[in-house]
C-alpha cells in the first residue's frame, strides 16, 4: 500500500491560508475528493493580480520550482522539489469566483472551497515519482456551489454548465464521454442534445489535445460504450469523418451500419482481450502484459483497421471484396495519426498492423503452419509481429457472440483442427481455427525463439571470404537462405551453415 506522507498534511494546507487565503480550491481536486478519489493535482483559483506573486512566494515557502504555464489566462504552476505535488493556480476566468465557475465545463466541476476553511490535504507518492493528492474533512456549509455540482456528484451525472460551453471549447466535448469512461457517471440528456447541436465544432481543437482525451478514454474499460454513445451523437464521425462512409458498406454482409458496425465490433472485443489477457491466451498471458498496458494504441488500432474498405470495396461475381483495403488502410490511419500529433513510434506501429493484418489469415488457409512460415511472419513483421496478433484475435472474434466466443476460447489453445473440420460449423469454426493459429503463431515466437528469431551463424564477410565474392545485395540474399536452412533444421552450427552456402546457386536471380 502507498505511504502516505503525513508530515505535510497540515503544513501545506497552512502555507497555503498563509499566503493565499482568499483563494479557493476548484475544479477536479474538489469534485474527485467528494468522490474520494484522488487527484494528480491541486487546482487553485484567486484574482487575477494575486497569481504571480502568490506562485513566488510559496514557490519559496515549499521549496517548489514555479513558472508560467500560460501568460493570457494567468496560469502559473508549481511543483514541490521532494514530493513532486503539483500546484496550479489559476486567474479567475471573469470578474469574480462566482463568474470563473459559471464559465467551467460541467457542473460538477463548477465546485470550490475556500483555503481559508483548511481542508485536510493527504498526500500519496504515486509509483510515476509524483504524488496524489485528496482534500479530507471538507464541510458542506463551506463548498462553493452555484450550478448544482453537488446534485451531480451525488446523483454521478455529467451536466453542462451553460449552453456556451462547447462553443468556447469544443475539447469538452470529447472530455465529457472521457469522464463518462473514467468516473462511471452517465451524460445529461441535455448534455448529448447540446453535444451533437455542436459537433462539427470538434475539427477545432488542437490534435495533441483531442488525442490526449481519447488516450485516456480508449485506456479506460468502458471505452467501447462510449465510443456507442459518441457515434449516436454525431460526435465519433465529426471526429474520425473517414469512418462516416463505412456506415452503409457491406451491409449485406455486417448488417445494418455496415463496416462502421464491424469496426465498433472489433474494437468491443479489443477491449474485452486487453482486460481478459488470461482467459484469451492463459499460457502467454502474463508475457503478453506488458503489449497490453499500451490499450489506447491497440484500441485505435482497431478502430483504424478497415478504415479503406469503403474507398476499396469491388463487386466480384456475387461476392463484394475489399482487394488491397490493408495496405490502403495503412496510409489513411497515417494521415489520421499525423493529424492527432501521434509520435512517429506510434504512426509506425499502428500503420504495420494494419498494413499486414491479413497475414494471419493467409497462414490459416493452409492445413499446417510451417516454422518457416512462422519465421518469415515475424521477420516481416518486425516489432508488430506479437501486436498484430491482439488486432487479429479482436477481428476474428468479432464475428461470433459472446456466448459462442466463451464457449470456444478454451478451445484455442488446443491442437490446430483441419480447414474441413473449421468449414462444418461454419463461422464459429472458422473463428475457432484462427484462433487457434494465433496461439500456434505465440507458441512458436515464445517457446521455440530459434524457429523465429534464429541466431545468426555466420557474418557477411565470412560469406564474401567463403565464396570469394564482392560486397552486393547477394549477400542478404544469401545470409536469409541460412536463416531458413535454420529455422527447417538443415544447420545447426557455423561449420554447417559455411558448408551449407557452398550448395546453393549463386548464379540464379534470387538466392533461395
Amino acid at each position: 500500500m502507498a505511504r502516505v506522507r503525513r508530515n505535510l498534511l497540515l503544513d501545506l494546507a497552512r502555507i497555503l491560508n498563509e499566503v493565499i487565503p482568499q483563494a479557493h480550491y476548484v475544479g477536479g481536486i474538489v469534485r474527485s475528493s467528494l468522490l474520494k478519489r484522488q487527484s494528480s493535482d491541486l487546482d487553485i483559483t484567486l484574482p487575477p493580480e494575486d497569481v504571480k506573486p502568490a506562485a513566488l512566494e510559496l514557490a519559496r515557502r515549499l521549496k517548489a520550482a514555479s513558472f508560467e504555464m500560460d501568460a493570457e489566462f494567468g496560469v502559473w504552476r508549481l511543483v514541490t522539489h521532494k514530493d513532486k505535488i503539483q500546484i496550479d493556480l489559476t486567474a479567475y476566468q471573469g470578474k469574480d469566483l462566482k463568474a470563473d465557475l459559471l464559465r467551467r465545463d460541467f457542473s460538477f466541476n463548477a465546485l470550490a472551497y475556500p483555503v481559508s476553511a483548511l481542508p485536510q490535504i493527504e498526500i500519496t507518492p504515486h509509483k510515476d515519482g509524483t504524488a496524489r493528492v485528496i482534500l479530507k474533512r471538507l464541510q458542506r456549509r463551506n463548498i462553493v456551489d452555484v450550478s448544482g455540482g453537488l446534485q451531480a456528484v451525488a446523483d454521478k451525472v455529467i451536466d453542462e454548465n451553460n449552453p456556451r460551453v462547447f462553443k468556447e471549447d469544443p475539447l469538452r466535448m470529447l472530455r465529457a464521454f472521457r469522464s463518462s469512461a473514467e468516473l462511471g457517471f452517465s451524460i445529461s440528456p441535455r448534455t448529448l442534445a447540446q453535444i451533437k447541436k455542436d459537433r462539427a465544432l470538434i475539427v477545432q481543437p488542437a490534435g495533441e489535445r483531442v488525442r490526449e482525451e481519447l488516450e485516456r478514454l480508449f485506456a479506460t474499460s468502458k471505452a467501447y460504450e462510449n465510443l456507442l454513445l459518441m457515434d449516436e451523437c454525431g460526435l465519433l464521425t465529426a471526429l474520425f469523418p473517414e469512418l462516416e462512409a463505412q456506415r452503409e458498406c457491406a451491409e449485406v454482409y455486417y448488417g445494418k451500419g455496415g463496416v462502421l458496425k464491424h469496426t465498433l465490433d472489433v474494437f468491443k472485443r479489443m477491449e474485452y482481450l486487453l482486460d481478459h489477457l488470461q482467459k484469451a491466451f492463459p499460457k502467454y498471458a502474463a508475457k503478453l502484459a506488458p503489449l497490453a498496458q499500451h490499450k489506447a494504441l491497440y484500441k485505435m488500432t482497431a478502430l483504424l483497421h478497415d478504415i479503406a474498405k469503403p474507398a476499396t470495396a469491388k463487386k466480384v461475381g456475387d461476392r463484394l471484396r475489399f482487394f488491397y483495403h490493408e495496405e490502403r488502410g495503412a496510409k489513411m490511419a497515417k494521415a489520421v495519426l499525423e493529424r492527432l500529433h501521434y509520435s512517429r513510434a506510434d504512426i509506425r506501429l499502428i500503420c504495420a498492423m494494419i498494413g499486414e493484418h491479413l497475414r494471419p489469415s493467409n497462414l490459416a488457409s493452409n492445413d499446417v503452419i510451417t516454422d518457416k512460415g512462422a519465421y518469415h511472419f515475424f521477420r516481416d513483421l518486425g516489432e508488430a509481429g506479437v501486436p498484430m496478433l491482439l488486432l487479429c484475435w479482436a477481428d476474428y472474434t468479432s464475428y461470433v457472440t459472446d456466448a459462442q466466443l466463451k464457449r470456444i476460447m478454451p478451445k484455442s489453445g488446443e491442437r490446430l483442427m483441419s480447414i474441413a473440420r473449421a468449414q462444418q460449423t461454419a463461422n464459429v469454426g472458422k473463428t475457432l481455427r484462427h484462433m487457434q493459429v494465433l496461439t500456434l503463431l505465440l507458441h512458436k515466437y515464445f517457446d521455440q525463439p530459434k524457429k523465429v528469431q534464429p541466431t545468426r551463424l555466420i557474418t557477411g564477410r565470412d560469406v564474401m571470404d567463403e565464396l570469394s565474392l564482392p560486397p552486393s545485395p547477394k549477400i542478404g540474399e544469401i545470409l536469409e537462405a541460412v536463416s531458413v536452412a535454420q529455422v527447417e533444421g538443415k544447420v545447426t552450427n557455423r561449420q554447417e551453415a559455411l558448408a551449407f552456402i557452398k550448395t546453393l546457386d549463386l548464379r540464379a536471380q534470387h538466392i533461395k
